[in-house]
């Protein structure tokens, strides 16, 4: 069986949306990301969009590393769901939180920009 390019373009994608988050390139994440985008953070806020990246452009979010391991995608048309575990080291709300492991589930949709992600969870690993 063939591997779906479509996976390894959504891994590009995700890889490119850390990428961003990291660097604070606000104008690439925002492209990364669906305008009805939520985030719900290891301590369970639910952010939106605008509220993720404004306070990553705030350095309210500072991610310091963002390292994904392998990414799992399933693909159902125009849907994806992808999983990874990753390394992150990140400033929030002025308070170091030493690099950690997380597992990520996030939800890719495709629309006229190309993937973008539309749910995100992340999960700390203890």
């Amino acid at each position: 069986m063939l591997a779906d390019p479509r996976a390894e373009q959504i891994r590009d994608r995700e890889r490119a949306r850390l990428q961003a988050l990291v660097e604070g390139d606000i104008a690439a994440a925002s492209a990364l990301h669906a305008d009805d985008f939520q985030l719900v953070t290891p301590i369970g806020a639910l952010l939106t969009k605008a509220q993720y990246l404004g306070a990553v452009s705030a350095g309210e979010i500072d991610y310091l590393a963002w390292e994904p391991g392998p990414i799992e995608v399933r693909l159902a048309g125009p849907v994806a769901t992808i999983r990874y575990r990753a390394e992150l080291e990140v400033v929030f709300g002025g308070h170091h939180v030493a690099r950690t492991g997380y597992w990520h589930t996030d939800s890719y949709e495709l629309n006229e920009g190309g993937w973008q992600a539309v749910w995100s969870q992340a999960t700390e690993i203890r």
